[in-house]
């Protein structure tokens, strides 16, 4: 095909993008104030817990079979080297910029993650509908688009919570080390001995009583192990190896947010695979003779309205960026998004290149595009959420989202173009 239709077939849906995004932002002006900050949490949370749940496991259910398993192996892989090549650009840039600690972590996540899960379900059904797409026939090429892209989201998320979560945990846990270490005062007294100052509390009293038994007497205290021996009573207390791994188990847990991880959607994708690969349960649920096809006609029609939804709350969350000032140069700005929108997608047709040529990947052209998309998306809006939770650069990430997804609309446009030419 020619440049120009490519260019015409690419435009198209982020156009309509642009479009509900433009709607959301004016209808949460605080003039209009139709999706205000507290409606667009109650839409984001019916988003979050019930559509795109739907969405995901409705796809994945109706077009996840043992053979296209064997063909997608490679999208967890192609994701999870967008988060290893982005967070070494995003380390560079941090280097090179030397932006504060405080946002440093803000400055990674968002150079990592890309949106991988909403944009993939809004352009590519889109441009599987325009006229003149390259992948063939719409109907069938909207549902392969469509369970592509659930796929690419419920890998997204469990990486997102994962990798940026903890990132910007550690992040924000140095700031607040440091900060909490700058205001800190001690007292100090000399010792009198050497001159060698020694710290003493405010209300500091002379004991003359020990503690514990000095003679032949241990304590042992670690995070892996604990015990306590004493020669009096000859006897040691052990904690059990089952109780060791149960609390190395609960710490783990509790460092990666597994609850985060097991979101809705990532749930809804298990739920999806189930229903795909287990033959008696597809063909109970699947199908127009199943039995219980309602079920999956209801999860169909659910599904449909989250795209829409989440591209007003998305308009309304970029007018964030606009409000106060934000503590953030725009070398930063304009880092994220050389790294975003230049060098990763460069990057990304050589490796999906490189794929394909040594059959890594297989030959299907829609397949290929979402795989190449992966690499220039914008960041992930959950990282705002993120942010929110540890209080670590919130104006500084509305400013950088309002940046790149405002300029989104270009270097989707231009990238789409591209990638279209190079699998068609």
């Amino acid at each position: 095909m020619r440049i120009l239709d490519l260019f015409v077939v690419a435009s198209m849906p982020i156009m309509k993008v642009l479009m509900l995004t433009a709607l959301g932002s004016f209808l949460a002006l605080d003039r209009v104030d139709v999706m205000g900050e507290s409606a667009r949490k109650q839409l984001n949370n019916v988003v979050f817990f019930v559509f795109n749940p739907a969405l995901v496991s409705s796809s994945l259910a109706k077009t996840v079979t043992f053979e296209s398993i064997v063909l997608l192996w490679f999208m967890p892989f192609n994701i999870l080297l967008t988060f290893i090549i982005g967070t070494a650009i995003g380390w560079l840039l941090v280097k090179i910029t030397k932006a504060p600690q405080h946002l440093r972590g803000l400055i990674l996540s968002c150079c990592a993650a890309g949106n991988v899960g909403h944009l993939p379900l809004i352009v590519v059904p889109a441009i599987c509908r325009e006229k003149g797409s390259p992948f063939g026939a719409p109907d069938i090429c909207h549902t392969y688009g469509t369970a592509y892209a659930s796929l690419s989201m419920a890998i997204g998320a469990i990486y997102l919570w994962s990798v940026v979560y903890n990132v910007v945990r550690v992040s924000s846990a140095k700031v607040n080390k440091e900060v909490n270490g700058d205001d800190s005062t001690r007292v100090m007294k000399s010792t009198g001995t050497g001159g060698m100052p020694s710290p003493t509390l405010p209300d500091q009293q002379n004991y003359t009583e020990p503690l514990l038994p000095s003679k032949n007497c241990s304590i042992s205290v670690c995070t892996h192990e604990l015990s306590f021996s004493c020669a009096k009573s000859k006897g040691t207390v052990k904690v059990s190896d089952f109780d060791k791994i149960w609390q190395y188990l609960r710490i783990i847990s509790r460092k990666l947010n597994l609850k985060a991880i097991f979101a809705p959607s990532t749930t809804a994708a298990f739920i999806g695979f189930t229903i795909g690969l287990v033959p008696q349960i597809r063909n109970l649920i699947i199908s127009g003779n199943a039995p219980f096809h309602v079920v999956q006609d209801s999860a169909l029609l659910l599904g449909d309205a989250a795209i829409p939804i989440v591209t007003l709350i998305v308009g309304g969350n970029l007018l964030r960026g606009l409000k106060g000032p934000a503590g953030i140069c725009m070398s930063l700005v304009i880092g994220v998004i050389a790294v975003r929108y230049v060098l990763l997608p460069l990057l990304g047709i050589v490796i999906i290149k490189t794929a394909v040529r040594f059959g890594l990947v297989h030959s299907d052209p829609l397949y290929q595009f979402i795989l190449l998309l992966h690499y220039a998306l914008p960041p992930a809006m959950n990282i705002g959420t993120i942010t929110q939770l540890f209080r670590a650069g919130e104006s500084e990430c509305s400013v950088i989202m309002l940046w790149t997804y405002g300029l989104a609309s270009i270097s989707l446009t231009l990238w789409s173009t591209a990638f279209l030419w190079l699998v068609s």
